[in-house]
């Protein structure tokens, strides 16, 4: 398959890490400064209610849920074992043809993985072998908390180990730190030196994360040239759907 130029994937360490509030950090960040240029929001399988859902009520990206996630199962359950649960198979091809389309009429794709970079796509691949498989370009979210030096170089060997793109990692807080607590649980210079891999910034715990105006100014803060953004123009022009 050939590489991909207009697209990041959000992968993180595990579930419920902050994948989520990053993609649409950035999302909203793009929204309100880049108005000029399209942008496609992609979940290839999602298992329960939950991101695609989400998307499609904070932006503006004229997709239907469908057009998000093109694979979709009830149970929130690894996408094998729910596939299994409905007696249905996981049609990657069907999925690679949707980004596909995607990628070529969007200026910009943000793709939200499913689970961590280990995590099952199906009985044979994981979220690793897909990003290496498409090429894709990678952020590694990863949680501050204790253990957190531990994920991002386990991630960060799995992620060199499978041929992965990364880009780096952006720290995030899934609940209220100061600045000595994220100091002592996820040391950016211990990640770094440990990891091999450039720490991106850190998304702060927020209070509200459909918040648009705050996931923008969130964003704000992170390296946004390595994350895709390039060399981007602001804007005034408002956020969230018109």
């Amino acid at each position: 398959m050939s590489s991909n130029s207009n697209a990041l994937l959000i992968a993180g360490t595990d579930t419920e890490v902050g994948k989520t509030v990053l993609t649409s950090a950035l999302l909203a960040y793009w929204q309100r400064h880049c108005r000029h240029r399209r942008f496609g929001i992609f979940k290839p399988i999602q298992s329960g209610t939950g991101d695609r859902e989400l998307y499609d009520r904070l932006f503006d990206s004229e997709q239907t849920p469908d057009e998000i996630t093109p694979l979709y199962f009830q149970a929130p359950l690894a996408p094998p074992v729910a596939a299994r649960r409905e007696g249905r198979d996981i049609d990657l091809g069907l999925v690679w043809r949707q980004f596909r389309a995607l990628s070529q009429e969007r200026d910009w794709v943000f793709m939200e993985a499913l689970g961590g970079l280990g995590s099952p796509v199906t009985d044979e691949l994981t979220v690793a072998d897909l990003a290496r498989d498409w090429r894709l370009p990678t952020v590694l979210v990863v949680p501050v908390k204790l253990g957190a030096i531990a994920q991002a170089v386990a991630n960060s060997a799995l992620a060199r180990q499978e041929n992965v793109s990364l880009v780096g990692i952006v720290l995030n807080c899934t609940q209220p730190r100061s600045p000595e607590e994220m100091g002592d649980l996820a040391p950016i210079d211990s990640i770094e030196q440990l990891s091999g891999l450039p720490v991106l910034g850190c998304l702060p715990h927020l209070a509200d994360p459909t918040n648009l105006d705050a996931l923008a100014i969130a964003a704000s803060n992170l390296d946004l040239e390595r994350l895709g953004f390039g060399s981007v123009t602001a804007t005034a022009a408002p956020i969230g759907k018109t």
